[in-house]
């Protein structure tokens, strides 16, 4: 999930909504290849989780260390230690239920790394084998998996938070993390054995593949803020620290692919492409602003370009022109003739609109400029369009135009790439907000669709409430929410509309009318009353 990085890193939005379509049903064709020629003009419904998020007896991975209480030999950080998160792990062959209760076909996840190599070149077979049942408990239930590499957790070894300098070098306990001149090498191969792991042991049975998920949110957060494990802080140092983390993450993500592509060589689907590898970005609709109103000045216009470019264009820039920016400048002097065309599909996240000033200075670009949320409000934020659309557990707004926004600049930029959009979703405990945010989605990829982006799914984040990094249990973004003492699974009203609409593939014009549109969302208990969105 990326909603809540904003938070980490700092940001703000706001939001409004706009189908762009008349009160008709929108009808989405059946599944496809989210990548091969044969799925142009398909459409998939899935659902969306992260195995850290999720599972319990997650011991090995550098967020239980890091949110253990230090009474527990942990680092007590963040807001909520995981534990045992909302027992994915143990009750994930009875979640296959709850896919099916949705009748989604798609279901996008992750297998936990250090659940599968607790220490560096050693196995658990028995790790491999609960995914494994997990893979064939899908397959019967005839539901086809995404599965995300990477997705914000590692295993402690890879760069241990308790020793963030690495004062000694890498070692097999230490590898000293992304952008370390001596381990960073031995990072990225760590990413390609792992990867290549899993497309020789599950390749039969998946065919599509993320590599990383939120690259610029996870990069910010763990590297450039210090919010997640391994706590590091370089985004106020010369670009020179964070242009190595960067850089191996990009290399990270080639040599995930490549992996995949060597190792996946089973056509599990019969569609003609035996391993489909794309990422997923964090994205928003960046708008200028400074002093709490939109912005024409161009130092905040200079920002919105550079922020967007950061956020929504630099990975993908990258392994299309086979180069790497070293200044952020949009120069792309330094070649990378292996990186060209590493990349079979791309994945959209949104949540929000956003705020950036170029008044102030946080993120080192050749421009300055500040995205605008609490802690470090500078300047930059907006107004909500509308109050109803503020999401105050996570301090932004919902802005459901957005999606259509990002989509049709991406699916311009490159023609050629599909996308799928594989997260959205709003934190809240209304079920009628869930619904709205459901179905104002899909009318927003509806639109796209219809203007010609090849936009190939919707993955709606997340299937249950889970564990939201450093801002614990308190957001809720499941379709099912989740007693936190018994652990049971109850379904929103987003969930009924959602399986409403997978059953005929349909938004229908009754749907369209109680829950979409363009006009207020139904109100949050207890959202502040001020003009900006802020936490309670």
């Amino acid at each position: 999930m990326r909603a809540t990085a904003w938070a980490v890193v700092g940001l703000g939005l706001l939001a409004c909504s706009d189908s762009g379509t008349g009160p008709l049903d929108l009808v989405f064709p059946a599944m496809g290849s989210l990548s091969s020629p044969s799925g142009a003009g398909s459409f998939r419904f899935g659902v969306a989780t992260a195995a850290t998020q999720i599972e319990d007896r997650n011991t090995a991975t550098d967020w239980y260390l890091w949110t253990q209480p230090t009474s527990q030999g942990g680092l007590g950080k963040g807001a909520a230690f995981v534990d045992d998160a909302v027992m994915g792990y143990t009750d994930a062959i009875p979640d296959v239920a709850l896919l099916q209760q949705l009748g989604v076909d798609s279901y996008r996840f992750s297998m936990e790394w250090a659940r599968i190599e607790p220490t560096k070149g050693q196995i658990d077979e028995s790790a491999l084998q609960h995914y494994s049942d997990v893979l064939d408990a899908l397959k019967a239930a005839h539901i086809r998996p995404l599965v995300t590499v990477h997705h914000f957790s590692n295993p402690v070894w890879l760069d241990d938070p308790r020793d963030p300098s690495c004062a000694s070098g890498p070692s097999d306990s230490n590898l000293c993390g992304l952008g370390s001149p001596a381990g960073g090498p031995l990072v990225v191969q760590a990413f390609a054995d792992h990867a290549a792991l899993l497309a020789q042991r599950f390749g039969d049975r998946v065919d599509e593949w993320g590599t990383v998920n939120e690259p610029i949110n996870y990069l910010l957060a763990s590297y450039g803020l210090g919010q997640f494990p391994p706590g590091k802080f370089t985004i106020f140092e010369p670009l020179t620290e964070f242009l190595p983390v960067l850089r191996d993450y990009l290399r990270a993500h080639v040599a995930m692919y490549q992996a995949i592509k060597q190792y996946d060589t089973v056509d599990a689907d019969g569609d003609g492409v035996a391993a489909s590898v794309g990422m997923s970005l964090s994205t928003a609709e960046w708008v200028a602003a400074a002093q709490n109103a939109p912005s024409t000045d161009p130092l905040d216009l200079q920002a919105l370009d550079q922020i967007t470019y950061v956020f929504n264009h630099l990975f993908v820039d990258a392994l299309e022109k086979g180069a790497f920016d070293p200044d952020l400048d949009q120069s792309w002097s330094e070649p990378q003739p292996t990186w060209t065309g590493a990349i079979d599909w791309l994945g959209v996240q949104y949540y929000a609109r956003m705020g950036v000033t170029g008044q102030k200075s946080l993120f080192p670009a050749p421009i300055d400029l500040t995205p605008c949320e609490p802690p470090l409000d500078l300047g930059a934020c907006l107004p909500p369009l509308d109050p109803t659309f503020c999401v105050p557990i996570m301090s932004y707004e919902y802005d459901p135009r957005g999606v259509y926004d990002v989509l049709t600049d991406l699916g311009r930029r490159w023609p050629d790439l599909p996308l799928v959009v594989t997260e959205a979703g709003i934190a809240t405990d209304v079920g009628e907000r869930r619904a709205e945010n459901v179905v104002r989605t899909l009318e927003q990829i509806a639109q796209a669709r219809e203007d010609g982006i090849d936009v190939r799914g919707y993955y709606h984040w997340s299937l249950m409430d889970n564990f939201e990094w450093q801002l614990g249990f308190a957001p809720h973004f499941g379709l099912f929410s989740v007693d936190r003492t018994t652990f049971a699974r109850t379904p929103t009203t987003g969930a009924t509309a959602f399986s409403e609409i997978t059953a005929t593939r349909t938004v229908t014009e009754d749907l369209r009318a109680q829950w979409g549109g363009v006009g207020p969302l139904t109100p949050e208990p207890d959202a502040p009353a001020g003009p900006l969105c802020t936490s309670p």
